[in-house]
C-alpha cells in the first residue's frame, strides 16, 4: 500500500483531497454520545491540514433508506470535527454546488460532505452505479487530487466511497487504517502466548466465523453476552427466557470440544429487561423458567480474571451483559478493569471496536488501558476470520 507519508512527500500543499473517513458515530436526539470515532479520524485529517492540503471528508451515519433523512445529518459531526480541530468545518451536499465550494476551501481547509449513503449508489450492488458515483468524488479533488483511506470501520464495505473510488484516484492508506492493520495482522499471526479471546454480545451466529478461525490459533476462547447462553444450552442446561439460538447448539457443542471455551459459571437475571427489574445472581445451570439472563455473575468475572491474569494476548469483542443499564453492567466493567490489568504487565490489549469500544466510554474507563481500541469492530472480526476486506485490497491493487 501507498502510505499518507508517502503523499505527504509528495507534496499536498494546495492540493485537494478525498478523505474516506468512519465517522457513524451515535445520536440520541441530535446529541453525539460516542465521539470516539470522530477523535480517531482526528490526526490524519491535521497532518493533511497542516501540510497544506484542502481536505474533502465523505463519510456516512446510520441506514437511510431512499435518499436524504434529516435524521441521518453530518451537521452534529462537522460541528464536533470543527471543535476537535479548531477551525470551521462546512457541511456540502453532493451535486451541482459541490464544487463551487470545493473550489473556495483555502490551504489547509476542511469540508465535510453531507452523508453519502443519502445516495443509494454508494451501497448499490451495480458496479455501473457505484462507478459513477466514484468518478463524482473524484470530479471534487480533480486530476491533481488523492484519496486517503481512513475509515477502517467500513473497509470491508464494497462501497462507491470506499472501494470503487480508489480505483479512480491515486489512493493512499491513512494512518488511522495503517495502525488497525498492523495490530490486526499480529493477532491473526503469531502474537504472544497464552493467547487468550474475550467474546460477548448477543449473537453465536455472529462471531462463528471468528471463533472457527481463531479457535486452532488460541489458548482460551471466554464467552460472555447473550451468546453465552446458547453454549450453555449446549450443554443440557435450561437458560430460562434468555436469548437461545436452537440452530446454533450443534456448533457450540463442536466448539466446546475443543476444551478451549470457557463460560461463566453463574449469571446475573432478571424477571424482565429493564433497570428496576427485580434481578439476582444464580448459578448457571439455575436459571428460573422465564426469567432473562442479562450479564455473566461475580463468580464468572474472577473466572474470566483469573484467565486473562496470565495472558499474553488478548483480544476482546462484545460486551458481557446489557451495560446499558447500570444493574447488568458489573460483568462487562470488571472483565474490562482485567485486560487493563493485563495490559499493565506488559501483555498486549486489542479491543475490537463496536459495542465493546462503546462500552468502555460508557462506563469511564480509562481508554490508555489497552494497547489498541479499533475502530471498526464488524471489520476487524473479518480481518480475523481471514476474509479478502474490499476496502484494503483496493489499497494494494492501486
Amino acid at each position: 500500500m501507498k502510505t499518507l507519508d508517502d503523499l505527504l512527500a509528495e507534496g499536498v500543499s494546495g492540493r485537494r483531497v478525498l478523505m474516506r473517513a468512519d465517522l457513524n458515530v451515535p445520536l440520541e436526539d441530535g446529541r453525539i454520545t460516542d465521539d470516539g470515532r470522530i477523535r480517531a479520524a482526528v490526526p490524519t485529517l491535521r497532518r493533511l491540514a497542516d501540510a497544506g492540503a484542502r481536505v474533502v471528508v465523505t463519510a456516512h451515519l446510520g441506514r437511510p433508506e431512499g435518499g436524504p433523512d434529516p435524521a441521518f445529518s453530518l451537521a452534529p459531526v462537522a460541528e464536533r470535527l470543527g471543535e476537535l480541530l479548531g477551525t470551521g468545518v462546512g457541511l456540502v451536499e453532493l451535486g451541482d454546488k459541490a464544487p463551487a465550494t470545493v473550489d473556495a476551501l483555502p490551504d489547509g481547509g476542511v469540508a465535510l460532505l453531507e452523508n453519502i449513503r443519502f445516495d443509494p449508489r454508494e451501497t448499490s450492488k451495480d458496479d455501473a452505479e457505484r462507478a459513477a458515483l466514484a468518478r463524482e468524488l473524484a470530479a471534487l479533488v480533480g486530476p491533481a487530487g488523492a484519496f486517503v483511506s481512513d475509515g477502517f470501520g467500513v473497509v470491508h464495505r464494497k462501497q462507491a466511497s470506499v472501494y470503487d473510488v480508489a480505483r479512480e484516484l491515486p489512493a493512499y492508506a491513512g494512518g488511522l487504517v495503517l495502525a488497525e492493520v498492523e495490530v490486526l495482522r499480529t493477532l491473526a499471526g503469531s502474537p504472544q502466548r497464552p493467547y487468550a479471546v474475550v467474546l460477548g454480545g448477543s449473537k453465536v451466529s455472529d462471531k462463528l466465523g471468528v471463533i472457527s478461525a481463531l479457535l486452532p490459533k488460541v489458548d482460551a476462547v471466554l464467552v460472555g453476552g447473550g451468546m453465552c447462553f446458547t453454549f450453555l444450552a449446549a450443554q443440557g442446561m435450561g437458560v430460562g427466557g434468555s436469548l437461545l439460538e436452537a440452530d446454533q447448539i450443534d456448533a457450540c457443542r463442536g466448539f466446546l470440544r475443543t476444551g478451549k471455551i470457557v463460560l461463566p459459571p453463574d449469571v446475573v437475571v432478571a424477571d424482565r429487561f429493564a433497570a428496576d427489574s427485580a434481578h439476582e445472581v444464580v448459578r448457571a445451570d439455575e436459571i428460573p423458567d422465564n426469567w432473562i439472563g442479562l450479564d455473566i455473575g461475580p463468580a464468572g468475572v474472577a473466572r474470566f480474571a483469573e484467565v486473562l491474569a496470565n495472558a499474553r494476548t488478548i483480544f476482546w469483542n462484545g460486551p458481557m451483559g446489557v451495560f446499558e443499564l447500570a444493574p447488568f453492567a458489573v460483568g462487562t466493567r470488571g472483565v474490562a478493569e482485567s485486560i487493563a490489568e493485563a495490559t499493565d504487565r506488559g501483555a498486549t490489549t486489542v479491543v475490537g471496536g463496536g459495542d465493546s469500544a462503546a462500552a468502555i466510554r460508557a462506563l469511564e474507563l480509562d481508554e490508555a488501558g489497552f494497547t489498541h481500541i479499533s475502530t471498526g469492530g464488524g471489520a476487524s472480526l473479518e480481518y480475523l476470520e481471514g476474509k479478502q476486506l474490499p476496502g484494503l485490497a483496493v489499497l494494494e491493487l492501486s
